[in-house]
């Protein structure tokens, strides 16, 4: 593959991002084989892998700094420049400098006591405000090549001596478009303002030392004790002080922060929890430390202080103790203490502004029209020589480019954005797509340029509905048709312990020689592991409130329903309820297992150790109440556990096996600790956790010390369904010429199954695994490998992609790219959307992101054209991106059919208006030209401002109707979608021939209306104008491939109102004579020869030459 392609790491002028030279961390060994250096086309010698990685950052380093001499001649020469362009840097710094974020004390209910002053707690999204709404909205206006040039011709009209004709006819246009801008955008900033005012006016109840008294939420302030209701938001970043719940935790839902749909356990201050009543918190002197704020939401260092007592009570503060602002009580009420207020609150440093995403069309038409200027400005320059710089010249040349202002027409904008609002409407009313949202307006063009997709795989290519379908024990594994012997067996077990007093964990504590256990009991344990080692919480629904299951409750199977972050979890808890050990209750401190036979197992909540994407684990230490054993449970990754549990034979294969089934796995194990062992390590746990710095270090540096030779119990796979339709869906794209990338976190055997399963790489390809690589010798000789391959899949980690950009970025994404489908694995959300920035970079093609969860935010913001799916994982993506889908299958609508016909409709639609502009110009040119070179003006006024609005309006903008094949033939035949990311519907080739139809149609129109009229110049008028509108609405019949009964209408109604208004055009027009059959016979003789060559030429080409998608209409 590309055999040609060079990898020359130190190449000149290689264009690189800035930290490629700064962040090399590994130099060539000369260990390397010599035949292996041999076949490495680098541009270095030997010697360059001898040098130390220093020696590449200290040579430009130590050249840069020599002195130069700068004198009064360097000042003179540009020096000047130099010191004035880093003035305005300085000054432009200092003004956007932000305040240093700090960590603080809050005194609970005092925040008088506060040395800084913290931001106001008010929520701000407006763009403007009174004194900056109307410059704002113009310098968006005007920034634009379009709006600013005519501008500037309007503006000419003021000078007497360069006025061509009335006022209205230029600033009409003008101010019609700002005018709609305007009330666009006054509209938007209204109901901004007005969705602050109601966040910002909602009442809470502060506790002050004299009651409750309600305050809206702009007036609460750091160190201020708030009261928050079951269903109400929260209003600015707390630590959680009490609850109404007996158990001392309540719920909160995250969506509108995270994405995520499931609830979170939260969990109060056990020292003010503990306080007889909620007064007493103004009788205690106690205060929070906490971090400067941050971005990370899933984190959260902090202490809480009692004074007043003797010693001081602390406690360590973390994620758990947390009420980020945005999020809403599920449960209970709370009592809160702000610790972030309005911009330091995590929800306001979150929220990323996405760049406004321009469409390759709205730039193609851009650079069309700065053609037309240019030749708006020749064509007056060649009619001013003509003219022979007669008197003024000057201000004659500046006459003729008003003239030919008509050439750029002000309403190509309006047309435009019309026919997107059009389209977007059409898609969300597709009746086979439903659900669809089109969130940005501005690029449904887009949807029909797309080269590269790029997708998330859970929750997008699969459904995020997770099924247990396997469970090793090592020596035996069951699958789904044979679970009924493991119910079987747990049945047995606890019947067995039932009768004799003790649950069946007893005998694994007895001491003695180890001896091999039976299969009915690591049966039995593994169960229990998996029941006990979660963070499921079981909810039930009792009188239309969701509650807590309490001890004295009746645990029925109907109404109960789980909640946790992961629905991995979920689904191991429903598994062990299908088997017979069911999780009926859950609290911060306990948690209580039903048996088979209906006994309930207490065990009481030690610790628990969250999963994390570093560890890629979670654990938890339980006391079971019956017998008083501590047993140290955990589950996790099977890269994260193959180096913590005892050495075994069967575990890695086992691994490989179920990740070629296309199953998640898990590894399950334990550890039984004595008291004295657990005692200590809680002692030295605790230390850890109250720790200000390094916390997390040393926190997990405590928590490693016991994850040693843990007993491996089992090994879990769970599938993940595939969405419906996704390997038609997937063969769809390919067939359009559309490249997939699969972007995931998930490890490289599950991700490299469900990229066979689905058909993302087809049975007959063959898959370049990447192997793991660390330095740049590595890369190099794993990119050389690559290279010699042909027409295979990559599947890459992302570890050895990351290695790979940073020393071979240019190289690597040119291989990539002429690969039929890529598979990244182990991608973070980073990882993500810098592919996608260097595929934009690289290839200058357009960029699809599909994906479901906040993880794929990034990426779908960075690229082009940005798809979300509502899914399992939230609405996060889905609010993020450009357009909303409820499946993935609904993607190959939505590009071949809706992609295909907004791209092709507006690019005839642009054409056609920038000929309405060229032809009444072509006229002009014609007309200034006979009359010798007089810049006067051939159609004044209202024809004008008619010609562009009423007169042809109706049946140009209808071209947003015509389609070329029908949706059911773009979905048989996705090869049509190729020929559009060539770009050949707009293109200067097409623009050109637009160009000559004008120059031909405007000329037969003027000359034929001057040979043919008699006496009067008025008639030349009434002749050509009229021959100008019939002409335009045969150009629309001639232009429409597919005619729609909208499109007659219009074609009838612009006709009869142009008739209609003859006679209130006397100022123009001699009554008299249109009425006459002169008149009649003239203007249809004109026409006849302005339009009848273009539709034979037009016959002959669908006749010798015919399009592919005209042979399939046909």
């Amino acid at each position: 593959m590309a055999d040609i392609i060079p990898l020359a790491p130190m190449r000149k002028g290689s264009t690189r991002s800035p930290h490629y030279r700064a962040n090399v961390q590994s130099r060539f060994s000369l260990d390397d084989e010599p035949s292996n250096l041999d076949e490495m086309p680098l541009m270095m010698s030997e010697e360059g892998f001898e040098n130390d990685e220093s020696d590449y950052q200290t040579l430009p380093r130590a050249r840069a700094s020599r002195p130069r001499s700068r004198g009064v001649g360097w000042f003179l020469l540009g020096g000047w420049r130099v010191l004035c362009c880093s003035c305005c840097e300085l000054l432009a710094r200092m003004c956007r400098r932000k305040k240093e974020l700090k960590a603080r004390t809050v005194w609970l209910g005092r925040p008088e006591k506060s040395e800084e002053k913290f931001p106001k707690n008010s929520i701000h999204n407006q763009k403007y405000n009174v004194l900056t709404f109307v410059p704002g909205v113009l310098y968006q206006q005007f920034k634009f090549f379009l709006n600013l040039y005519f501008l500037v011709v309007s503006c000419s009209q003021f000078v007497p001596s360069l006025k061509i004709g009335y006022l209205y006819t230029y600033w009409a246009p003008l101010g019609f478009v700002l005018a709609v801008t305007m009330v666009r955008e006054a509209v938007d900033e209204v109901r901004r303002h007005r969705r602050d005012k109601e966040m910002n006016s909602q009442l809470y109840s502060k506790l002050t030392l004299r009651g409750k008294i309600q305050v809206k939420s702009s007036d609460i302030q750091v160190g201020d004790l708030i009261i928050v209701e079951k269903n109400q938001r929260i209003p600015a970043d707390m630590i959680f002080m009490r609850t109404s719940e007996k158990n001392g935790a309540c719920f909160i839902r995250t969506d509108q922060l995270d994405g995520e749909t499931d609830w979170k356990l939260k969990v109060a201050v056990g020292c003010t929890q503990r306080l007889p009543a909620v007064g007493d918190l103004f009788s205690i002197s106690a205060y929070v430390y906490a971090q400067e704020p941050q971005l990370d939401i899933h984190s959260f260092e902090g202490n809480f202080t009692r004074e007043d007592v003797e010693p001081q009570v602390q406690e360590s503060l973390s994620i758990e103790n947390t009420l980020w602002a945005s999020t809403v009580v599920a449960s209970g009420t709370v009592i809160g203490v702000v610790i972030y207020t309005g911009k330091e609150t995590r929800s306001v440093l979150n929220t990323s502004y996405a760049k406004n995403k321009v469409g390759l069309l709205d730039l193609e038409l851009n650079r069309l029209t700065k053609a037309l200027f240019l030749a708006q400005v020749v064509l007056s320059i060649v009619m001013e020589v003509l003219h022979g710089f007669v008197g003024p010249w000057f201000r004659n040349l500046f006459r003729f480019v008003v003239l030919f202002s008509y050439i750029i027409p002000i309403s190509l904008r309006v047309n435009l954005d019309m026919g997107k609002a059009a389209y977007g409407w059409m898609i969300m009313k597709d009746e086979n797509i439903p659900g669809t949202v089109v969130r940005t307006s501005t690029i449904p063009e887009e949807l029909g340029r797309l080269v590269y997709l790029l997708t998330d795989k859970t929750g997008t290519l699969t459904q995020n509905e997770m099924i247990f379908k396997r469970l090793h024990l090592g020596t035996v594994s069951y699958g789904t048709d044979t679970m009924d012997e493991i119910q079987s067996h747990i049945v047995r077990s606890y019947a067995q312990g039932t009768s004799s007093g003790a649950t069946p964990s007893r005998k694994s504590q007895t001491p003695g020689p180890k001896v091999r256990k039976s299969v009915s009991s690591r049966i039995n344990e593994a169960v229990k592991a998996i029941a006990l080692c979660h963070n499921v919480t079981p909810v039930y629904e009792t009188s239309g409130e969701t509650e807590f299951a309490e001890a004295d409750q009746d645990f029925s199977d109907d109404n109960r329903t789980y909640q946790a972050s992961s629905p991995d979890e979920v689904a191991l808890v429903r598994w062990t309820e299908s088997v017979g050990l069911t999780l009926v209750n859950r609290d911060l401190t306990s948690l209580q297992l039903k048996t088979p036979s209906g006994q309930v197992l207490s065990f009481y909540i030690l610790q628990i150790f969250p999963f994390t994407s570093e560890s890629k684990r979670m654990g938890i230490i339980v006391r079971e109440e019956s017998t008083g054993d501590v047993t140290f449970y955990m589950k996790g990754a099977d890269v994260a556990m193959a180096s913590i549990v005892q050495y075994n034979d069967w575990l890695e294969e086992e691994c490989g096996n179920m990740a070629r089934e296309g199953l998640r796995t898990l590894v399950v194990a334990k550890k039984s600790l004595s008291e004295e062992q657990y005692q200590d390590f809680e002692n030295r746990y605790n230390q850890a956790k109250l720790s200000i710095h390094d916390r997390a270090l040393k926190v997990a540096a405590v928590v490693e010390s016991l994850e040693r030779e843990l007993e491996l119990l089992c090994l879990t796979g769970v599938e993940d369904q595939l969405q419906a339709d996704v390997r038609p869906t997937l063969e769809l794209l390919r067939n359009a010429g559309i490249k997939i990338w699969m972007l995931t976190g998930d490890k490289l055997e599950t991700a490299t199954c469900i990229a066979k399963s689905s058909h993302l790489v087809s049975r007959h390809q063959d898959i370049h695994v990447f192997r793991p690589v660390t330095s740049r010798g590595e890369a190099h000789l794993e990119l050389n490998a690559f290279r010699r391959k042909h027409d295979c899949a990559l599947v890459i980690s992302g570890d050895s992609l990351e290695v790979c950009l940073r020393y071979y970025e240019h190289e690597f994404v040119e291989l990539a790219c002429q690969c039929p489908a890529v598979v990244c694995c182990r991608c973070s959300p980073t990882q993500k959307a810098q592919i996608v920035t260097l595929l934009q970079q690289h290839t200058a093609n357009r960029t699809c992101a599909i994906g479901d969860g906040g993880n794929d935010v990034s990426m779908i913001q960075a690229a082009d054209c940005g798809i979300g799916i509502e899914g399992k994982e939230g609405k996060q993506a889905s609010l993020a991106a450009d357009f909303s889908i409820t499946q993935f299958k609904h993607i190959g609508r939505l590009l071949m059919v809706h992609g295909r016909n907004s791209y092709k409709r507006s690019a005839a639609l642009g054409q056609f208006v920038m000929h309405r502009g060229m032809i009444i110009s072509a006229m002009q040119a014609v007309f200034s030209s006979i009359f010798y070179f007089a810049s006067v003006p051939l159609y004044q006024g209202f024809l004008m401002v008619g010609y562009a609005t009423i007169y042809t309006m109706f049946p140009v903008f209808s071209l947003v109707l015509d389609q070329d094949v029908k949706p059911e033939m773009a979905l048989l035949y996705p090869e049509l979608y190729k020929d559009l990311t060539k770009g050949r519907s707009l293109s200067f080739k097409t623009f050109l021939v637009w160009v000559l139809v004008s120059v031909y149609q405007g000329g037969i129109l003027m000359y034929g209306a001057l040979v043919l009229f008699e006496s009067e110049f008025v008639h030349v008028v009434a002749i050509s104008f009229t021959a100008l509108i019939l002409t335009e609405l045969l150009m629309v019949a001639l232009t429409v491939r597919t005619w729609h009964w909208l499109m007659v209408l219009a074609q009838f109604l612009s006709l009869g109102c142009y008739l209609a208004s003859l006679a209130f055009l006397n100022e123009y027009f001699d009554l008299s004579f249109i009425t006459t059959w002169p008149f009649l016979w003239k203007v249809s003789c004109i026409t006849l020869v302005s339009c009848l060559p273009l539709y034979i030429l037009k016959y002959l080409k669908r006749k010798f030459s015919p399009s592919s998608y005209s042979k399939l209409a046909s």
